[in-house]
């Protein structure tokens, strides 16, 4: 197995961001409807925990960009995709930067051709093949839920609600104690 992160150590993109050992955390991700994707993350008392900024994808572009930031506006981490591949890969870096050395998980479909979306996460450290996360999704009901590995150990679990004309989409969003909220909600930004 790939080098999979423990219950007790799942910090990845910072250790603040873990919830105490026996309290979830529950966030609502809200899309808001522009001419760059953005995203507002609140928690349950609508204190913003976080936005995402994306950029804006044009024709001479090859990357979209999409940049998480904390509640003072703090870039956390940058998270790009390619315009040109055909998997669907998104790669999460440091801060603002798009160095090798800053990487810090890469996340893409499990395989081209699928029945049920899968998606696997790769951890910067990884030197095998298998993955340190998947996402598996029930599109028909709309949900997600990310497991350690391919393990049936449940760390989070989404749902979306669709907008109307008049409102927005919405992620709603438990994540497991001691699991990374920031990189769920990473990961969930990548979803659309």
């Amino acid at each position: 197995m790939a080098n999979q992160p423990q219950l007790s150590t799942t910090a990845i993109i910072s250790p603040q961001y873990c919830a105490p050992a026996t309290n979830p955390v529950d966030l609502i991700i809200t899309k808001e409807r522009t001419l760059r994707d953005s995203f507002t993350v609140t928690d349950t008392n609508n204190n913003v925990v976080f936005t995402v900024k994306s950029s804006l994808v044009t024709i001479v572009t090859s990357h979209e960009h999409r940049f998480l930031c904390d509640a003072n506006g703090n870039h956390i981490l940058r998270l790009r995709r390619s315009l040109t591949a055909t998997n669907d890969t998104w790669k999460a870096f440091r801060g603002e930067s798009e160095e090798a050395n800053d990487l810090i998980f890469t996340r893409k479909l499990s395989s081209l051709i699928q029945l049920r979306t899968k998606l696997s996460v790769y951890l910067a450290n990884n030197s095998t093949r298998d993955c340190d996360f998947t996402v598996k999704a029930n599109l028909s009901q709309k949900t997600w839920k990310v497991y350690i590995g391919n393990s049936d150990n449940l760390v989070a679990q989404i749902k979306k609600k669709l907008g109307t004309m008049f409102s927005r989409e919405k992620y709603m969003v438990n994540v497991s104690p001691n699991m990374d909220y920031a990189f769920i909600v990473a990961l969930v930004v990548t979803f659309d």
